[in-house]
């Protein structure tokens, strides 16, 4: 195993449109979606294995989430585990990692993953990993992601067009498109040019630092005058007074739709954010009438393509519901069309400001 190969695990987001099964207080990823007895983050870590030395694994996460860091991932120390004390965005996190890991291996290369992504196909994501690290380490400039191959005219996704086709599945990023409106989305699928946007790179050490310094200086600055303590014991505390100061920035807009030499391995490895109950109805079982039921007994009747699913020993009995979403826990429960997903983050907004904390 090549040991100048990092992995930087994004685990700091708080998951509201997976609301109300998804908390502040334990946000998706360190929940067990499938009943395999494995949260996300951990299926995300166990990926890695035989790919990244668990040692070159580093957390990135919010401080109020040391002790489920520590709770799943026990053979994580607490050297690997970078808790930031203000939420800012991927620009500033993967900054931090870059810097920090820059400090222990100067001829590092560094893979970025969000730690709440499901892979259906191990082995054919394994690959595209190995693939991605070969490239970047022999394109010490280039900064990579990941496309993933459409298969529906998606409008939560972001999208990658390619360019100029390198070798294998390689290729130059023409454009970066956010979320499209669906007549959009559309045009891009039939066009074959256009792969959705995976949240995941590669890239060198030098090669990330040097592209922060360029295009998004203000959040180098902050790193560079912290560069001396760097894997010390005051590292964190530097962070704590001065990680506040970096702009709230993806890495997307402060990096790479700017940057000169960015590429795109285009894969297909039953990749899903997982990133709403929609995107869960996708990639889990139905039965006969197309209805997913999560973890619970039901009783259906003339009920179709619904997600299904509750907390506790729960009885759901239901009749005449089409492309809804059920999702019960011990203290809130939600009912809304699956059109309706993409304001489940306004709504719970709305519990907010009508109930305080206590609910989100």
């Amino acid at each position: 195993m090549n040991n100048n190969r990092y992995c930087v695990v994004m685990c700091g987001g708080v998951g509201s449109r997976f609301w109300p099964y998804s908390r502040e207080n334990k946000p998706k990823q360190f929940i067990d979606f499938f009943g395999t007895g494995r949260s996300l983050l951990q299926m995300t870590v166990e990926r890695l294995s035989g790919i990244v030395p668990t040692e070159n694994i580093i957390i990135m996460t919010n401080g109020q989430y040391a002790d489920l860091i520590r709770e799943q991932l026990p053979d994580i120390k607490p050297e690997q585990i970078l808790l930031e004390p203000a939420r800012r965005n991927t620009a500033p996190c993967i900054a931090w990692a870059a810097w920090h890991i820059a400090s222990i291996n100067a001829d590092a290369s560094i893979m970025v993953a969000p730690s709440d992504h499901l892979i259906l196909n191990p082995v054919a994501y394994a690959e595209a990993v190995k693939l991605s690290f070969d490239f970047v380490e022999s394109n010490s400039s280039s900064l990579l992601t990941l496309g993933i191959t459409p298969s529906r005219p998606e409008t939560g996704y972001g999208y990658i067009q390619v360019g100029k086709r390198l070798h294998g599945n390689f290729a130059r990023v023409k454009t970066f498109t956010e979320k499209p409106n669906e007549e959009l989305a559309r045009v891009f699928l039939d066009s074959g040019e256009f792969f959705w946007n995976s949240g995941m790179f590669f890239w060198s050490a030098q090669a990330i630092i040097a592209a922060m310094r360029t295009h998004a200086a203000e959040i180098a600055v902050v790193m560079d005058r912290g560069a001396s303590v760097m894997g010390t014991a005051d590292e964190q505390a530097f962070m704590a007074t001065n990680y506040e100061a970096c702009p709230n920035i993806s890495i997307d807009y402060a990096v790479m739709e700017k940057a000169d030499d960015v590429c795109v391995q285009t894969v297909d490895f039953g990749w899903s954010d997982l990133g709403t109950w929609g995107a869960l109805y996708d990639v889990s079982p139905k039965d006969r009438e197309g209805n997913v039921v999560q973890n619970t007994r039901v009783v259906l009747h003339d009920c179709h393509d619904n997600v299904i699913a509750a907390k506790g020993d729960k009885l759901v009995v239901a009749s005449g519901l089409q492309d809804y979403i059920i999702a019960d826990t011990p203290d809130a429960l939600l009912i809304i069309p699956k059109s309706d997903e993409q304001k489940l983050k306004l709504y719970v907004n709305d519990v907010r400001s009508k109930f305080g904390s206590r609910f989100s």
